[in-house]
């Protein structure tokens, strides 16, 4: 009989802003995770994209 994971802390990933729970593959470096999953943390530089909000590739500004 499986016991039921109760308690367990949580935390926001950085790219998609979604709570993720503790897992016992991240017991000794709990502190250091930020991302919920290995897509979030290879799109680190894309979190917009997961917040909705649009973001223009290829232009430059000249100010």
């Amino acid at each position: 009989m499986a016991h039921k994971k109760v308690n367990l802390p949580e935390k926001l990933c950085e790219t998609c802003q979604l709570p993720f729970s503790w897992r016992k593959k991240w017991e000794k470096n709990w502190n250091e995770v930020m991302y919920c999953s290995d897509k979030c943390r290879m799109n680190k530089n894309f979190k917009n994209q997961f917040q909705g909000q649009s973001r223009s590739f290829g232009t430059k500004s000249n100010n």
